[in-house]
């Protein structure tokens, strides 16, 4: 069941176009992604159709106290961070990288507050100047950290490597632990980080799995995993989810007043 009943604060996920009966175009995200913001971070679940012909990122930021940056299929685009396409960096999304890249950079300068997961995870780093890899798996020393393509979905969302935390830092603190286990569902990673950018926590092939931007006035969490699964029960997804439910609780009172 959600929390409380009084006004929640409005949460804003960042909605993937895809196609539903192969031919009808939808604007969607994962009903696991409004249950973590409703029921952990006591917060009001908003879909937004990640299009800048149908809204605008100034619109968004008065709409909504803070933003789910979700995962999804689509990669950033290359060219956002000064490189050419190629095969490997699969399906691309133009209209979500116009939404999000400026909105992130928007909501660092506002303090606005707002969590990355997976892909959203590599939009912010790029938001900040950074680059990625297209393929981590093709590294050398690198594991692979894509999603099981066999197995049901608690396998493929299963606990598969740790992820060490810098020690003080936000994470550490967070987590009350200097590693976690986390589930790994993707094929892209951080090549370069951005400006601003502090990665702080690693896998064991030391592929960066969190990050926050220093000298940010809100909370600019961001994950390369996937918190949401089981979110309400998850050790280290709970606390993740609650902590940015007190952040934009505070974004919301202060707007109100």
């Amino acid at each position: 069941m959600p929390c409380a009943s009084h006004r929640r604060p409005v949460v804003g996920i960042i909605g993937n176009t895809s196609l539903m009966n192969e031919n009808y175009e939808v604007h969607a995200s994962g009903t696991m992604n409004a249950c973590a913001l409703a029921n952990v971070s006591c917060c009001i679940p908003l879909i937004i159709p990640s299009d800048p012909r149908l809204v605008s990122v100034s619109e968004l930021l008065d709409l909504c106290d803070g933003f789910l940056l979700t995962g999804g299929r689509p990669n950033v685009h290359p060219s956002e961070y000064g490189e050419d396409e190629t095969p490997e960096h699969g399906a691309f999304d133009r209209n979500r990288d116009a939404i999000t890249l400026p909105l992130v950079r928007a909501c660092v300068e506002r303090g606005q507050p707002f969590l990355g997961i997976c892909r959203g995870f590599q939009e912010v780093n790029v938001a900040m100047g950074g680059t990625l890899y297209p393929e981590i798996r093709d590294l050398p020393g690198r594991m692979n950290h894509r999603m099981p393509p066999d197995g049901t979905l608690e396998e493929k969302f299963a606990l598969r490597h740790p992820v060490r935390f810098t020690h003080g830092g936000p994470f550490h603190i967070l987590m009350g632990a200097p590693e976690v286990m986390t589930n790994t569902l993707h094929g892209q990673g951080i090549a370069r980080a951005g400006a601003r950018i502090v990665v702080d926590g690693e896998a064991p092939d030391g592929t960066p799995e969190a990050i926050y931007i220093a000298d940010a006035p809100g909370f600019t969490l961001a994950v390369q995993w996937h918190p949401e699964w089981n979110a309400a029960d998850d050790p280290v997804s709970r606390p993740l989810f609650a902590a940015f439910g007190v952040a934009v609780a505070a974004w919301a009172l202060a707007k109100s007043l």
